[in-house]
């Protein structure tokens, strides 16, 4: 079976030969340049053989355009921290205005995508982009402290700001179309109790998710959701249109069989980021994913974690994730 029958499979709820699974990671330093970032993602394709390429440059790609600036200081998710914000007064959100994807830091990673789809010739491994959401991008932008201040006491000027990020970002969804992408990885953040309230979500954070989800192209047949956060608001995401819907299943309240009651299309989890992926073992491993597969009954399912896989996860946890769905399959 190929690697997208086994996901239409999975997604439609039929049984597939076996539960899809794939792990990501961020590729530090190696994702500045195309060529060296594409040589990484076919690398960690070619040893674990995953059932889609998660393309995962920096936060930063979508607003290094606009001056801001990150650096890579060793974190195990290999995640780049940010040393200069854009956004540092309410008015600076009118500052803004929509980038070029033809230009700058947006083209190297179109240039990326398309020597993806190059070196993917035989079109057998589904790949789809990382895109944050509108909100996420302009917490990056002003920080998280800033942002939720300025939302709370100039809304109007924050909106504004959100409908340049969410113009931006079609833009580059449309600059990206010719590289054949499966579809995208939607990061939605914030929508975290810790963080916002239900209805401040609703009103900075979902009409721009809409937006970006409801223009993807039709063609676009595995576009993944990623609700980011251990207290993630999921009920405000049941009927975004996507056919995969991702979160911190092992860390928040929401089960992968709650989940499943709640969405569409295919759950993917199961696997703890860092407990046990990072620091258990591979026989850990392998009966939570036992467990993930019982939970979930093998259908409607994607084996994963429910976010980035930390850069130095043992090389014997990561087979063993791979292993679990052979182990399982008819």
């Amino acid at each position: 079976m190929t690697k997208r029958a086994r996901l239409e499979r999975a997604i439609s709820g039929e049984l597939p030969d076996r539960v899809p699974v794939a792990l990501w990671r961020h590729f530090p330093m190696d994702d500045q340049r195309p060529p060296d970032f594409v040589e990484s993602l076919l690398s960690f394709q070619r040893q674990y053989d995953w059932d889609f390429i998660k393309v995962t440059p920096a936060s930063s790609y979508c607003l290094a355009d606009y001056g801001a600036q990150d650096e890579w200081v060793g974190s195990l998710e290999g995640t780049y921290r940010y040393t200069r914000r854009v956004v540092k007064r309410s008015a600076d959100w009118l500052d803004l205005r929509p980038l070029d994807p033809s230009r700058g830091v947006l083209s190297t990673q179109v240039t990326t995508l398309r020597l993806l789809k190059e070196a993917l010739s035989d079109a057998e491994t589904p790949y789809v982009m990382t895109i944050y959401s509108p909100l996420a991008q302009a917490k990056n932008l002003a920080g998280l402290e800033t942002l939720t201040l300025h939302l709370r006491s100039a809304p109007e000027r924050v909106h504004t700001g959100l409908n340049t990020l969410t113009e931006s970002t079609l833009r580059f969804i449309e600059a990206i179309r010719h590289t054949k992408p499966s579809g995208i990885f939607y990061a939605a953040q914030l929508a975290d109790y810790a963080h916002l309230s239900k209805a401040e979500y609703c009103e900075f954070g979902q009409p721009y998710d809409l937006r970006i989800l409801e223009a993807l192209p039709n063609e676009w047949w595995l576009n993944i959701l990623h609700i980011h956060g251990d207290s993630p608001m999921v009920d405000l995401f049941t009927e975004y249109p996507v056919q995969v819907v991702n979160w911190h299943d092992r860390s928040s309240s929401t089960s992968l069989a709650d989940g499943k009651l709640k969405f569409r299309g295919a759950v993917c989890g199961g696997i703890g980021q860092w407990n046990p992926l990072h620091h258990g073992t591979p026989t850990e491993i392998r009966a939570m994913a036992r467990e993930a597969i019982e939970q979930t009954n093998g259908r409607r399912f994607i084996l994963a974690t429910g976010c980035v896989m930390p850069i130095t996860t043992p090389l014997a946890n990561i087979r063993a994730v791979r292993q679990a769905v052979e182990a399982n399959g008819r």
